[in-house]
């Protein structure tokens, strides 16, 4: 055997040692001697639930690393999460401890956050949320277990009583029954004779619900009533255009209320009115002599005597005889 030879064998078995070497690695391993080295983010919670390493952290439902481990941070759980690179978590996405099943384990869900949010980078803390696991659900629902048993045992204490108290709500109903049977059956033979009158269109009830002209009647007189308040809608309409159209100073009325001219006139008339009604008070000018002065009515009453006796001698003298007495008794 020449030295290439044995140059050429000893390079063989040397490269078949180093994939010899390679694939066991691999197999104890994993396989990831050539995956992408992945980052881990910090979780903080009050307590992580049994949440275990290699458990699952998924994002909206799929998996995307797993719990690198747990460990206490002061009063909290603290839990390091290991994420693909290739999955960018937003900066403002919420993690929460969420339950695979009933007998399985958990998982931490991560939700997507608000897209165009930047990444949350290499050993930042995610923010978290708690959420009712199955040992909290388990204890409210034992909790709302008792308190419905006391509340079905209190009713039932209500329903059934004691022999001392005389008895429950029950009894008490079958003694109040059992005492009124004469009253109730009297009670259902009135009502069912009521029933019966109604029926057969007797009474003001039976008339209504059986009288053919009555219902029209009743019709015609909704239809007056809306009719009535059809009018009196109208009627409100003209009332407040008549409303609008004085506030806008519109008519004689708007004028009066509104124009300044308007009512300084009758400011004015009202005045002068005044005026003369005072001046009439105080016998001033011929009507407030005439209104006022006695001297004036007994002059008048002297002249109206004097003229009945100048007509008394008219039917004895003749025209000239009767122009001059009348003359003569007036003057």
């Amino acid at each position: 055997m020449n030295s290439t030879q044995q140059t050429a064998r000893v390079g063989l078995f040397f490269l078949l040692g180093v994939a010899l070497v390679w694939v066991t690695y691999e197999t104890l391993s994993g396989g990831k001697i050539f995956e992408p080295r992945k980052h881990t983010i910090v979780a903080m919670f009050d307590d992580v639930r049994q949440l275990k390493t290699g458990d699952e952290v998924r994002l909206a439902g799929v998996k995307v690393g797993s719990v690198l481990r747990t460990q206490l941070a002061g009063r909290r759980a603290e839990a390091v999460l290991e994420i693909d690179p290739r999955i960018p978590i937003a900066g403002d996405a919420t993690a929460t401890i969420e339950m695979s099943g009933l007998i399985s384990g958990n998982y931490v869900s991560i939700d997507m956050g608000t897209p165009g949010v930047a990444p949350l980078p290499d050993g930042a803390e995610i923010k978290t949320a708690e959420s009712p696991d199955l040992n909290t659900l388990m204890t409210d629902l034992s909790g709302l277990g008792k308190q419905l048993q006391d509340s079905l045992g209190t009713l039932s204490s209500a329903l059934n009583g004691s022999p001392k108290s005389g008895g429950g709500l029950i009894a008490k109903l079958d003694k109040l029954l059992s005492d009124n049977e004469g009253k109730l059956s009297a009670t259902m033979s009135n009502l069912q004779a009521i029933t019966e009158k109604v029926n057969h269109g007797d009474g003001t009830i039976g008339k209504l619900l059986n009288d053919p002209k009555l219902h029209d009647e009743l019709l015609a007189t909704v239809g007056e009533i809306r009719a009535a308040a059809a009018q009196t809608k109208e009627l409100v309409a003209s009332a407040q255009s008549v409303i609008d159209q004085v506030k806008s100073g519109q008519g004689a009325i708007g004028a009066l209320v509104y124009d300044p001219k308007a009512a300084a006139d009758i400011r004015a008339s009202i005045a002068d009115i005044r005026s003369v009604s005072d001046k009439l008070a105080k016998g001033e000018g011929t009507l407030g002599k005439l209104l006022n002065d006695d001297g004036l009515y007994n002059s008048a009453q002297t002249a109206i005597k004097k003229a009945d006796r100048a007509l008394d001698g008219l039917n004895d003298s003749g025209p000239i005889t009767a122009v001059g007495i009348v003359a003569n008794a007036l003057f």
